[in-house]
């Protein structure tokens, strides 16, 4: 069985091509949905987020997540240990998880894999686009963020550009039909390519 990443920049709209592809029959791990699970109910990397946050880091129980992403994002050496902590646990989660799927590939939903140097862990990369003033819209919406946080955010992820070169299959997600018709073909070609 074949492991697909599928990353791209904040607004990218990752999640949606996710769905696209689970609509096909495809397994998808959503490593941040994992992540924030296995924040919640790991006691191990609890103690290790309060050790390096502080008890803010929770409140009954629940992740902090504005308390989380304020200090992260303005503190990148924060992010960076957090992610060190984070990271390990969803790779071992994920290997966890794949294992038991019946596919001729399964996909990881992550953020950051070009930024963590990690696309050779993969068989193939899928790149989601999209232009920055979109992103900036989605993502100022989808979670109430002012535009210079989402600005903010972006700074810790590598322009499109460079991770265009590194990728196997480019998305760009503007309307969803152009985007479900790129999303089959890629499909098509993962199936060819796993077999």
């Amino acid at each position: 069985m074949k492991v697909v990443g599928l990353t791209g920049g904040i607004g990218s709209g990752k999640s949606t091509v996710a769905k696209m592809f689970k609509e096909l029959g495809v397994p998808v791990y959503d490593s941040d949905y994992e992540a924030k699970r296995l924040m919640v109910h790991s006691k191990k990397l609890k103690e290790q987020i309060k050790d390096l946050l502080g008890n803010e880091s929770y409140l009954d129980g629940n992740l902090n997540r504005p308390y989380i992403a304020r200090r992260v994002f303005t503190h990148p050496d924060l992010l960076q240990s957090l992610n060190a902590i984070v990271h390990p646990a969803v790779r071992e989660d994920f290997e966890s998880w794949s294992s038991k799927q019946d596919a001729p590939y399964v996909i990881q939903e992550t953020a950051l894999i070009f930024e963590k140097g990690i696309e050779d862990y993969y068989d193939s990369v899928i790149l989601i686009t999209a232009p920055k003033d979109f992103r900036l819209d989605r993502v100022a919406k989808r979670d109430g963020l002012t535009k210079a946080d989402v600005l903010q955010r972006m700074k810790n992820q590598m322009e499109d550009e460079g991770k265009m070169e590194k990728a196997h299959f480019v998305i760009e997600n503007i309307d969803l039909d152009t985007t479900l018709k790129k999303v089959k073909e890629t499909h098509e070609s993962l199936v060819k390519l796993a077999n």
